[in-house]
């Protein structure tokens, strides 16, 4: 059963998602039948820390406290910077014993700098990943997960799916009933449907630099509603199809399909965000003919569905 809960703060920590771990799992709420945790928050001489607000917290103790921990959770922080030797010998042992380490958005990167993300399954906000890739090629990063549980190992993205991972571990620990209640006293969903994608910011680009086919993909961002085939683009590329299939995947990347595909699927996701287009109306307007279609292709890359995604983002439809 999960009782004590350590929290390990370092210069730069981040206000929100420390505080989510307090609300969580620092908050005495017995009186209301929930669970009792043993919360601390340590730093490494347990002297105060500066958080990412400016501002000086003064916390429990020192790293006395992840020794016996059952969970040890590591909130964002400024994470260019070289954590302390005794930081990372802490998290070592307390994986060594089997206690669950958790991390908060860029909190990952302490635990992947301690050694603990090697060969595993994790995440951290959509603007970190290929970051932490980069550093721990060995780390197996999911992009697109709001949280990934490896074992005792747990990270999650950015700020608010903190929550989503909090309330994931309430839920393991001490059954739904009571994940349930406390996302409920805390007015936030038991569980969030989709991953990352659907919060990422993704404006409708200019043609990318491509020198030779700079002009084709000008037009095709122009006339997205269009029916494509590969044939009609290299035709109006003056190629072959063989040979502008090539010269796409050298210039872009990836192949006409897939960048089409994903082009149709930004100008879809605007749609639905600044319009009251009806899904029908967004699908057709952006090239995918149907609403079947758009489903299927925003499910599978988007990670959720064309309704779910505008009632997510509702409050920035306008009236027209």
């Amino acid at each position: 059963m999960l009782r004590t809960v350590a929290v390990v703060a370092l210069d730069g920590v981040a206000t929100f998602e420390l505080g989510v771990l307090a609300e969580v799992f620092g908050t005495d709420r017995t009186a209301d039948g929930f669970p009792a945790h043993r919360f601390r928050v340590c730093s490494p001489d347990g002297a105060a820390v500066r958080t990412s607000s400016g501002f000086h917290l003064t916390p429990h103790t020192d790293l006395g406290a992840v020794e016996d921990a059952d969970l040890v959770a590591v909130p964002a922080h400024q994470h260019g910077t070289t954590a302390p030797g005794c930081v990372l010998d802490a998290l070592r042992r307390a994986a060594e014993r089997g206690a669950y380490l958790f991390s908060v958005c860029s909190g990952a990167f302490l635990l992947g700098e301690a050694g603990l993300l090697d060969g595993r399954k994790c995440t951290t906000h959509w603007r970190y990943v290929d970051e932490l890739q980069r550093r721990h090629p060995t780390a197996r990063v999911q992009c697109n997960s709001l949280y990934v549980q490896d074992g005792k190992l747990l990270t999650s993205a950015g700020t608010a799916a903190g929550i989503d991972a909090c309330l994931h571990l309430i839920r393991q620990e001490h059954g739904s009933a009571t994940a349930t209640r406390l996302a409920r006293r805390m007015v936030v969903p038991p569980h969030r449907d989709g991953g990352q994608s659907q919060y990422v910011e993704a404006p409708i680009p200019k043609a990318p630099e491509a020198p030779t086919l700079e002009p084709v993909l000008e037009w095709l961002i122009g006339h997205l509603d269009r029916p494509t085939t590969v044939e009609d683009l290299a035709a109006r590329a003056g190629m072959s199809p063989r040979t502008f299939a090539r010269r796409f995947r050298a210039e872009t990347g990836t192949t006409p399909h897939d960048w089409l595909t994903n082009q149709r699927l930004l100008l879809a996701r605007r749609l639905l965000e600044d319009t009251a287009l009806t899904v029908e109306a967004v699908a057709d307007r952006a090239g995918f003919g149907d609403a079947a279609a758009l489903r299927h292709h925003f499910t599978r890359r988007i990670g959720t569905t064309p309704h779910a995604y505008r009632t997510t983002f509702r409050d920035r439809v306008t009236a027209h």
